[in-house]
């Protein structure tokens, strides 16, 4: 015997009135890290040391369906590399994720070098 159960409230309700989602801002910081931990990771598999991702959102609610985002990422990268290609690697990779994760617009993804670590340099020497 089959039973057949009442049609949910929910149905009745137009979708515009049901509410809405909002991803916070620190959800969308921990994708946006994580992916460009794993952009970098992806550029330079063998490099001593995990990478290191810092990230702020500015979010606003004024595209559908869960906002725009902009993305600060600041990095910490092997040298010597390729910078820039590493840089423009996040920035892609770190774009993708949130919009395929978050659902979320991403109209600006900057990055920032915080440091650059050397293998061939000890603690004392500096690169000038």
């Amino acid at each position: 015997m089959a039973t057949v159960s009442p049609p949910s409230a929910e149905a009745d309700v137009p979708a515009g009135e049901r509410g809405a989602t909002r991803v916070a801002d620190r959800v969308v910081a921990k994708i946006a890290a994580r992916a460009a931990r794993e952009a970098l990771r992806e550029a330079a598999p063998g490099a001593p040391g995990d990478a290191h991702a810092t990230v702020t959102v500015a979010h606003r609610d004024v595209h559908p369906p869960f906002g725009e985002a902009r993305l600060r990422i600041a990095v910490e990268l092997s040298y010597p590399a390729p910078i820039g290609a590493r840089c423009g690697l996040v920035r892609r990779h770190v774009a993708e994720r949130v919009r395929a994760l978050a659902g979320m617009t991403v109209a600006e993804v900057a990055v920032q070098v915080e440091r650059l670590n050397s293998p061939l340099l000890t603690d004392r020497e500096r690169v000038r």
